[in-house]
């Protein structure tokens, strides 16, 4: 069975957040806490205006950008694109330390990268990868991107110290991180699973939301019912019907492999078991 196409709104973020071209500017002056720059060809001329917003202005924390920048001051900054009028805005923080940007620029989308996991929090993991610049942490995984399976924290994944290998999603000049996946460098198990479409499986409820529970169908599979499949009682909730861990039989309606999800529905008549 081939591999799932990818998402084609997660490579469009993906194209808008890649390195642009690095242009050298001319500060201005200031428009509020925006840095206003003209663009300076390569005899040193003066060409285009353009605009340097607040957040793109540095990776650390200021006040105002003018304590970072003179109005005279030279600087490199990257393209970002054109807006109010074709204006063209940049970025100085994806240029603000060199050794940084040339680490970013060696990554490529799907390259394999080892590392060690320096922290676990709730929204994800951060890895020191192998080469980064001193003082610095440059790798960070999403939650989504650990494992296939369901996990209620990400510590059930990784902890702190271990050596993993992952693979590059993207490497961002502009916040100076390189996005990874773990799971991206094992199978995904839905494409075995696709074609159980149809099948009336049992599994245990792993966990109940407002609008309906998951189930565990097989290791790293999980399907979810929408609540409109347990009941017709418009005021009733999951978790009057169900427990969280108690084995529920249903059917396999629809494997997404685009979207990696699994749909259930009820099973018929006398096989229900609520």
């Amino acid at each position: 069975m081939s591999e799932p196409a990818p998402d084609p709104r997660m490579q469009s973020l993906i194209d808008h957040l890649l390195p642009g071209a690095v242009r050298t500017v001319k500060v201005t002056g200031f428009d509020g806490a925006d840095v206003l720059v003209r663009l300076v060809d390569a005899e040193g001329g003066a060409t285009e205006t353009g605009r340097i917003p607040r957040q793109e202005a540095s990776m650390g924390r200021v006040e105002h950008p003018s304590e970072l920048f003179e109005v005279g001051q030279e600087i490199d900054a990257e393209e970002l694109g054109r807006w109010r009028g074709g204006r063209l805005h940049l970025s100085a923080r994806a240029c603000e330390n060199p050794a940084l940007r040339s680490f970013l620029l060696g990554f490529e989308r799907g390259q394999v990268v080892a590392g060690t996991v320096s922290a676990v929090h709730d929204f994800g993991v951060f890895v020191h990868i192998d080469g980064e610049p001193d003082g610095l942490c440059t790798g960070f995984i999403r939650v989504p991107d650990l494992t296939w399976g369901w996990i209620g924290h990400p510590s059930e994944a990784v902890e702190a110290g271990r050596r993993i290998t992952a693979e590059v999603i993207i490497a961002e000049t502009r916040s100076g991180q390189v996005t990874l996946s773990l799971k991206a460098l094992r199978e995904d198990p839905l494409i075995r699973f696709a074609d159980r479409a149809g099948q009336i499986l049992t599994g245990p409820i792993t966990e109940i939301v407002p609008s309906g529970v998951f189930v565990q169908l097989a290791p790293d599979v999980v399907g979810f019912l929408h609540l409109s499949e347990l009941t017709d009682e418009p005021t009733v909730t999951p978790d009057q019907l169900v427990d969280e861990g108690e084995p529920i039989t249903v059917k396999v309606a629809e494997v997404d492999l685009q979207r990696h999800r699994v749909r259930l529905s009820a099973v018929d008549g006398a096989d229900r078991t609520w």
